[in-house]
């Protein structure tokens, strides 16, 4: 028995007397796929124009080196760092990231630009989400996009949208796994508006022509993104949380909640219960934003441990889909993304060792200290054993040692670049 077995051995007798089942917690933990954004690995420059300005409130900052250049090197890091996390999950791309030697312009990409992706997640056992990509290109007009007053800008980019869910549903067909296709657009003023009505309702017209047509949704689900604000539209957002919130509602979309896209003090776990008795379900974008939508890397923090209680405690895990929304170019690239997805897994991991149904039968017979003590006293328990045994039967690196690797790789690949 190694070391890490004897640790969890320990540590399951421990939950074991509050009446907590550790090798169920896994096999809960083993089930949670996290779709992992390609972005962070090369700081959302894309292949059809990676030299390009990045427009449309996005910026990611830094110059840390070994950024992926190519499709092959991305899919290289991304190997990588997937070989460093537990589980099989899914890999999230956006519509920049074509691998074709064809010259293509977003209102004109098909299936056929994407198969090399498809090739490879098929031989990763990886599903795949996919998301259009309404910034960084010369018909991002006036910070307007599918709300434009400009209609050849608003086609424009409603043909992006229909090729978009083509290739999410071709994603779905190959690869056997529902890909979720996530619309986010980042129209809005820089100052105060006077009409903030008629750019809605553009909104809203050309998102009803995008979706118009009916795909099967074995094969692909469409998500709609909401943002408080970003650069370039500090005071006007036409696709408000509740502009979305009452779009995905009513035309039976998934609302996309990302971390970072609120007020600074105002945190998505508490809105997860409210919308579940509502939508249609809901795909997360766990970021951590700092003042701000950053997009920083996500660390075990109180917001990420409260959104797997939230999803946990409420059984809302089979209506969620779970993505990762972050990139910074100051760090090791690779690192980010393990560093951001073990931090997610372990935050459904403490959730799922929490005594949940005894702790709602207390809440309801309103012995609040009872469960005070019990939560306050989950937090010195050795989760963390649990985890390295989880990490150490999926056969990745336990502790420190996946950084090792990483180091190595920085070393023999990405410093070569």
């Amino acid at each position: 028995m190694s070391k890490v077995e004897q640790r969890y051995q320990a540590a399951k007798e421990r939950y074991e007397a509050i009446g907590v089942d550790t090798d169920h917690a896994l096999e809960k933990l083993k089930g949670v796929k996290i779709s992992v954004h390609c972005w962070q690995g090369d700081d959302v420059k894309g292949f059809m124009n990676p030299d390009g300005e990045l427009t449309g409130g996005i910026m990611a900052t830094g110059n840390y080196p070994g950024a992926a250049r190519t499709p092959k090197e991305l899919r290289a890091d991304l190997e990588k760092a997937f070989s460093l996390i537990p589980g099989k999950h899914k890999l999230n791309l956006h519509a920049i990231y074509v691998d074709t030697d064809e010259k293509v312009d977003l209102n004109e990409i098909e299936p056929k630009h994407f198969a090399p992706w498809v090739e490879w997640a098929r031989e990763q056992g990886l599903g795949l989400d996919f998301n259009p990509t309404f910034f960084s290109h010369p018909m991002f007009k006036d910070n307007y996009t599918l709300a434009s007053p400009d209609k050849e800008v608003r086609d424009f980019w409603v043909e992006h949208g229909k090729r978009t869910r083509k290739i999410a549903e071709y994603f779905g067909r190959e690869l056997g796994q529902t890909s979720i296709n996530n619309f986010w657009v980042p129209d809005g003023m820089k100052d105060n508006p006077i009409d903030r009505f008629t750019p809605r309702k553009r909104l809203m017209e050309a998102l009803d022509e995008i979706f118009a047509e009916k795909l099967d949704e074995k094969y692909t689900r469409e998500a709609v993104e909401s943002k408080l604000f970003g650069l370039g539209a500090e005071a006007y957002t036409v696709g408000s949380h509740e502009f979305y919130m009452g779009y995905g509602i009513t035309r039976g979309k998934l609302i996309c909640l990302d971390a970072g896209h609120f007020h600074p003090t105002e945190m998505i776990s508490g809105k997860l219960s409210s919308l579940a008795l509502f939508g249609k379900g809901m795909m997360l974008h766990v970021s951590r934003p700092v003042r701000w939508d950053s997009d920083h890397v996500v660390l075990m923090d109180d917001e990420l441990v409260e959104i797997g209680r939230e999803l946990v405690r409420n059984d809302l895990l089979p209506h969620i889909h779970i993505g990762l929304d972050f990139f910074d170019a100051t760090i090791n690239r690779v690192a980010a993304w393990v560093v951001g997805t073990r931090n997610t897994q372990k935050a459904f991991l403490k959730a799922f060792l929490e005594p949940t149904a005894e702790l709602k039968k207390l809440e309801l017979e309103n012995d609040f200290t009872s469960r005070m003590v019990i939560t306050e006293e989950l937090k010195d328990f050795p989760y963390g054993d649990v985890w390295n045994y989880f990490c150490e039967i999926n056969g990745v690196p336990v502790g420190l040692d996946w950084f090792k690797e990483v180091k190595s790789y920085e070393k023999n690949v990405l410093l070569k670049r």
